[in-house]
């Protein structure tokens, strides 16, 4: 059987970065940069406003801006690969 991967915990690190930490354990610093930096998109690009990237939180166990406004696959944060 899978075991189902959360993520339980994100912190704030500097940056554009987040530590994150998941249900087994695993912990991933994601640098969200260059992801918000390639975008043309300027719902995406106003999470360069470091006071509104900032304002993340997790619902069921993923990493939500917003009302799901900006969110990410949770295997690509687990990865690192944002």
């Amino acid at each position: 059987m899978e075991q189902v991967i959360d993520l339980t915990e994100a912190h704030y690190h500097q940056g554009y970065q987040l530590r994150l930490q998941f249900s087994d354990g695993t912990e991933r610093l994601v640098d969200f940069e260059p992801f918000l930096r390639r975008s043309k998109h300027p719902q995406i690009q106003s999470y360069l406003n470091p006071d509104q990237f900032k304002q993340f939180q997790i619902i069921d166990g993923n990493l939500d801006w917003n009302d799901f406004e900006l969110c990410f696959p949770l295997i690509d944060l687990y990865e690192g690969k944002v």
